[in-house]
């Protein structure tokens, strides 16, 4: 039987038309506490004392070198290979060492988001993300007070626009109070976290109905913490059903597997985490894609024995210098928006 070539065209034309016009372009997110990445500079406002040459840890330019190098082997391995559009940091001291950090990832055009807060040890949260990708509208940095008057970190509300469809997405950079004392006794202040972070979240609502945001960070509480699930409202999320109205818990379905980010006494625990508002599941402009939540965990930063067997390889095991990475996975996820033309 002899086939009509040029039916066969007009056959596959409107499939290929189609998928021109879908237009849809993606972004990875990440997270990562990249402990303790401080510089080797005396700093008389914080108590950094304890990472500086003359420290018990000896803490030197070469060694601080070693870690920015250690650190971007692992940026450059997230997103298969393609580096994150979007990291969100934890435990960095100050913009110096950040601009150390991308000093070195000549591949990406990443700009940083960093203003410096209240902690005692001088640590603080930041952001960097790809010009070619995002430019920026605006950062804040939202004080929080604890009940026990204890100085915190700040929780950095970056927006970014995504140049290829003009959409705003809220970016929340978190690292909440630790359990030093415990966990019971030291609830109260990440509780107290979460209300700030919930009164930003609802001022957003108040705005505008339909908006994108990415909370994420080290919240030193798990996913069904009272914090996380009662406070901040953060439900369970496995690309099933939903309300529509409660942000999700991207980290929960791993974390309910007995994955997690931090191993602890033989234990992991999934304090990073990535949360997302409902508009990324249930609005027509923008998406989670679904299943893309990962622990990135390269077998190069895993101890492969020992008591922390299965855990990430840090800088120090104590005041021994093991010349690791950091002591958290980091965590990534992707995401999707339609461009201008099709948004509408």
């Amino acid at each position: 039987m002899r086939i009509n070539k040029s039916l066969i065209f007009l056959l596959l034309l409107p499939v290929i038309i189609s998928a021109q016009n879908a237009k849809i372009d993606s972004f990875y997110v990440a997270n990562w506490n990249m402990e303790n990445l401080y510089d080797t500079q005396n700093d008389s406002l914080t108590n950094d004392e304890e990472f500086l040459p003359e420290s018990n840890k000896n803490w030197t330019d070469d060694r601080l070198e070693q870690k920015l190098t250690n650190l971007v082997k692992v940026i450059n391995y997230m997103n298969k290979g393609c580096g994150p559009d979007v990291l969100a940091m934890e435990e960095i001291e100050n913009i110096m060492v950040m601009k150390r950090l991308i000093y070195k990832m000549r591949d990406r055009d990443y700009v940083i988001v960093h203003r410096n807060s209240p902690d005692r040890r001088g640590i603080d949260v930041g952001l960097i993300y790809d010009r070619s990708v995002f430019t920026i509208d605006s950062v804040e940095a939202i004080h929080v007070e604890l009940p026990t008057h204890s100085p915190t970190r700040d929780i950095l509300h970056t927006i970014l626009i995504h140049k290829k469809t003009g959409k705003k997405v809220h970016f929340y950079v978190n690292h909440w109070p630790s359990r030093l004392g415990g966990e019971e006794k030291s609830n109260i202040n990440r509780v107290e976290t979460a209300f700030v972070l919930k009164r930003s979240l609802d001022s957003l609502k108040l705005a505008q109905k339909e908006n994108n945001v990415i909370i994420l960070g080290d919240f030193n509480d798990e996913p069904d913490n009272e914090s996380i699930t009662g406070t901040l409202g953060a439900k369970d999320f496995d690309c099933g059903s939903s309300d529509g109205n409660s942000l999700l818990n991207l980290s929960y379905k791993k974390f309910a597997e007995g994955e997690g980010s931090y191993l602890y006494n033989g234990k992991y625990e999934m304090i990073d985490q990535i949360i997302i508002s409902p508009n990324f599941v249930f609005g027509n402009n923008s998406g989670y894609e679904c299943g893309s939540f990962e622990i990135i965990k390269p077998q190069f930063i895993i101890y492969e024995s020992g008591r922390r067997k299965g855990g990430a390889i840090p800088t120090y095991e104590g005041s021994k210098y093991i010349g690791g990475f950091s002591d958290h996975f980091p965590v990534g996820a992707k995401f999707k928006m339609k461009e201008k033309n099709e948004a509408q």
